[in-house]
C-alpha cells in the first residue's frame, strides 16, 4: 500500500510569493510602486461586454458545459475573421474557466499519469509544469525547434510567448506538429496573446499553413483576459481536434467544469466585436513604445519580444540583482528564473499598468 507521505503531491512554491520583500521596498519609493511584475489587466471592461453579462444575469439554471450554440458559433466566426483559422466545427469548441484552469488540468483531463512525458517550452508559464505534476507525469523543457523525446504524450506551444514575447515561425510550428504526430503526442498551443503581434505576425497552430487543414491531435487554447480585459470573468475556450474536444467535454461534464451563463453571454459579445480589441491593442502599443527605450536607457537589453504583453530583458547580471535594482526605483518586475533555469539572467516586464503608471516607470528608469 502506498503511504500517505509518498503519495503526497509536491508542487512548487507559488513564484510571486517570493516577491513580497522586494515589493515592500519598491512601495517605499516616493509616488509608490509601479507594479510590472504580473500580467493582470488594469483597463476597464468594455461597456458592451458588461451589458451582455447583465443580460443573462437573471437565468437561474445550470449553464451548459459545452457552452451555448451561439457562443460556439461565435468562436468559429471570430477564429476565421481574426486569425484566418477555418474548418473548425462548432462542436469542437469548449468554453473553459479562463485558460489557466485548462492549462493546469489538461494532462489530467487527457488521462496522462506516471511514466508519461509533458513537453513544455524551455522558458514557460509555470502552470504548464504544475499541470504535469498534478497528473504525476514528467515535465521536460524543449526549445521550439527541438524534437520531443519518446514517451511524450502532450507538447505545449506558446506563441507569442509568456515570458519572452517570441513568435514562432510557421515552419517551426509545422515541424512540431509533424513530429508530434509521428510519436502520437497531442500538441496544445496556448494562444492567449495571438492578437498581440508587434514585430511579427503570430499564427495559430490550427492555421492551414501550419497543419495543412488537418486539426487531428491539435488543441488551441484561448483566453479573453488580455484581449478583452476579462480576467475577472474567467473566460476562455479550447478548440481543435473534434475527438479530443469531445473527450474533454465528457470529463468536464462529470467534474462540473462549466463557465457561468452570464460569462458565456459576455464572451459572445467580446468575440463579436473587434473594435474594443483594436482599442486595447493600441493601449498596449503605446505603453510598449514608452517602456522599451526607457529600459534600454536603464541598461537593459530587450530581447525576443516580438509580441505579447511582456518585455524580456537582460542586464547581463543575475535576475534578482536586476529586480532589486529596479525596485529601488519603485518599479517591480519579475525575475526570469520564475519561467525556468534559462531565465536566470533575464527579467520579465509587463505592459499591464495604466498609461499614468507606465509613464511614471519610464520617467524613473530614464532619470535613475
Amino acid at each position: 500500500m502506498t503511504s500517505g507521505a509518498s503519495a503526497r503531491l509536491v508542487l512548487p512554491d507559488f513564484p510571486w510569493d517570493s516577491l513580497t520583500e522586494v515589493a515592500r521596498r519598491a512601495s517605499e519609493y516616493p509616488g509608490g510602486v509601479v507594479d510590472l511584475s504580473v500580467g493582470t489587466p488594469v483597463d476597464p471592461v468594455p461597456d458592451v461586454l458588461r451589458q451582455a453579462l447583465q443580460s443573462a444575469s437573471a437565468l437561474p439554471g445550470y449553464p451548459a458545459t459545452h457552452g451555448t450554440p451561439e457562443l460556439r458559433q461565435t468562436v468559429v466566426a471570430a477564429l476565421a475573421r481574426r486569425y484566418g483559422v477555418t474548418g473548425v466545427p462548432a462542436e469542437a469548441v469548449l468554453p473553459t474557466v479562463g485558460s489557466k484552469e485548462l492549462v493546469a488540468w489538461l494532462p489530467t483531463l487527457l488521462g496522462l499519469g506516471p511514466g508519461d512525458v509533458v513537453a513544455l517550452p524551455n522558458l514557460a508559464y509555470p502552470t504548464y509544469e504544475v499541470g504535469a505534476r498534478l497528473a504525476r507525469a514528467t515535465a521536460v523543457r524543449l526549445a521550439d525547434d527541438e524534437p520531443a523525446p519518446p514517451g511524450t504524450r502532450l507538447r505545449w506551444l506558446n506563441s507569442p510567448s509568456n515570458p519572452t514575447g517570441a513568435i514562432a515561425a510557421v515552419g517551426v510550428l509545422a515541424s512540431v506538429v509533424r513530429q508530434a504526430r509521428e510519436i502520437g503526442a497531442v500538441v496544445a498551443s496556448d494562444e492567449c496573446y495571438l492578437c498581440l503581434g508587434w514585430e511579427a505576425q503570430p499564427v495559430s497552430v490550427l492555421h492551414e499553413q501550419v497543419c495543412g487543414g488537418d486539426h487531428s491531435g491539435l488543441l488551441a487554447v484561448h483566453s479573453l483576459s488580455k484581449s478583452s480585459n476579462l480576467a475577472g470573468y474567467r473566460a476562455g475556450f479550447v478548440t481543435g481536434d473534434p475527438e479530443l474536444v469531445a473527450a474533454l467535454l465528457a470529463v468536464r461534464k462529470h467534474a462540473g467544469m462549466m463557465v457561468a451563463r452570464p460569462v458565456q453571454q459576455a464572451m459572445v459579445a467580446a468575440l463579436s466585436d473587434d473594435t474594443h480589441i483594436t482599442c486595447q491593442r493600441n493601449r498596449y502599443a503605446r505603453r510598449r513604445a514608452l517602456l522599451v527605450p526607457a529600459l534600454e536607457k536603464a541598461g537593459l537589453r530587450v530581447q525576443r519580444s516580438q509580441g505579447g504583453l511582456f518585455l524580456w530583458c537582460t542586464a547581463d547580471e543575475p535576475c534578482w540583482d536586476t529586480v532589486t535594482r529596479l525596485a529601488q526605483l519603485g518599479v517591480l518586475i519579475a525575475p526570469g528564473e520564475f519561467y525556468g533555469p534559462a531565465g536566470a539572467r533575464h527579467v520579465r516586464v509587463a505592459l499591464t499598468a495604466t498609461d499614468e503608471r507606465i509613464a511614471a516607470a519610464a520617467h524613473r528608469l530614464v532619470s535613475g
